[in-house]
């Protein structure tokens, strides 16, 4: 009792500054105490906000104060239907968190188009992650939807798309053709978009001035307006991931589209697929060595689905940037291989001389997925890992390879890893 009315003689700041310390589980118990005591915590109880679907999206909406929702800075929300309700729902909270500044949006195929409007009232939104559920060729979600709504947030930084299913408006040269990218149709109904106008294509999100971080994952990449497409953004991470719907060859040739057109900012980008080679013949603007789009690159991150004989070519190809570390993650049974991919890379850098790459100082080896049954031994990756790690010794090269570590769950589904 003396404790709890000492607590109350301390001024309102102080009391704040005391729950701010606090863990969400220490100021959950801490809440409980009283009524006042629960007041003070609710700034950091509703500062990070976690809705599995619409049903807990409407008891957060009944039971908790509308005021309560001003805390919110962190909003994790999954919804799994396209009806006004559900919309009507979202654009309830969403006008009521006017400090929201990281949202992952989790839908289940589409939602209505008159939630767009309310991302414009997000002034705090710099973090927004789209991601769709479903099969998309069942329920897909609209380029010209999601296109729209990162267009409408005011300050937008980093932006995350996941499972986008291309539009016949923008790409009706895929209608009924091989090898039958999941479509939508019907979305001529968007409203234009007061800067993009009615150009709501994937190639449009470059026209956002305050973008600096791009990822799309498990989505089509070929559109060719990626090459001509205004270029407002000076993006630093780029992280595109192959689409499952298209082979090797073109999904490369959209991703170099991509990486040309985002060049001349980027700092940092995660790669998923091989590319092309260094050639006379070829015409690709990452086929020519010490020559590159990317003349600010100084981090790589190549993703477990790489595949890992493409990598000294791809590395070949990028060797006009200015990379400082890279880091390679692959599957527990490809650790082996990744490490001779590297020392063939460094084998390279060595017969090349000193202009080479000379900037790189850091080289990591990362696993993903299970254990498993991999057909490599633990010795053949331990002989593989010290070879590497020798090898980095010698060139004067920082090297962290991580070992192994067996765990249940199946391997990743996306094409595309974070770097």
């Amino acid at each position: 009792m003396a404790s709890t009315t000492l607590w109350h003689t301390l001024p309102t700041e102080m009391k704040l500054a005391v729950v701010d310390n606090l863990d969400v589980a220490d100021a959950r118990v801490f809440s409980a105490v009283d009524q006042r005591t629960y007041a003070a915590c609710v700034p950091i109880l509703f500062r990070d906000v976690k809705l599995n679907n619409h049903t807990d999206l409407e008891r957060f909406l009944e039971n908790v104060p509308r005021a309560y929702c001003r805390h919110i800075e962190v909003l994790d929300l999954g919804t799994e239907g396209a009806a006004r309700a559900h919309a009507d729902a979202l654009i309830s909270l969403l006008l009521a968190s006017p400090r929201l500044s990281q949202f992952v949006l989790r839908l289940n195929g589409s939602i209505h188009k008159s939630v767009i409007s309310c991302f414009g009232f997000l002034g705090n939104l710099r973090h927004l992650t789209i991601r769709n559920c479903a099969e998309e060729e069942v329920l897909p979600l609209s380029e010209r939807l999601v296109v729209s709504i990162a267009a409408t947030v005011p300050d937008l930084r980093y932006l995350s798309l996941e499972r986008i299913s291309r539009s016949t408006v923008h790409a009706p040269e895929l209608v009924g053709k091989y090898p039958f990218v999941p479509l939508v149709r019907g979305d001529e109904d968007i409203p234009d978009h007061p800067v993009l106008g009615s150009e709501l294509s994937l190639p449009s999100l470059l026209s956002i001035p305050s973008l600096r971080q791009l990822t799309i994952r498990d989505t089509h990449l070929g559109d060719p307006r990626w090459s001509s497409a205004p270029v407002a953004c000076r993006l630093e991470v780029l992280d595109l991931g192959a689409c499952t719907h298209e082979p090797a060859d073109p999904n490369r040739l959209a991703i170099e589209r991509i990486m040309s057109a985002v060049g001349p900012s980027l700092s940092s980008f995660s790669l998923a697929t091989a590319l092309s080679a260094p050639g006379p013949d070829s015409d690709s603007p990452f086929a020519k060595a010490l020559s590159t789009p990317l003349p600010r690159l100084r981090r790589l991150h190549i993703s477990p689905f790489f595949p890992v004989d493409e990598v000294v070519d791809t590395m070949a190809a990028l060797a006009g940037s200015p990379i400082e570390a890279l880091s390679v993650q692959c599957f527990a049974d490809d650790v082996a291989d990744a490490c001779g991919a590297l020392e063939a890379f460094l084998s390279m850098r060595v017969a090349r001389g000193p202009a080479f790459y000379e900037k790189l100082a850091r080289i990591d080896v990362s696993v993903a997925g299970a254990d498993g049954d991999a057909d490599v031994t633990t010795e053949d990756r331990e002989r593989a890992t010290k070879r590497l790690q020798d090898f980095c010794r010698d060139l004067h090269l920082t090297s962290k390879v991580a070992r192994p570590k067996p765990r249940m769950g199946d391997r990743l589904r996306s094409h595309s890893c974070s770097f």
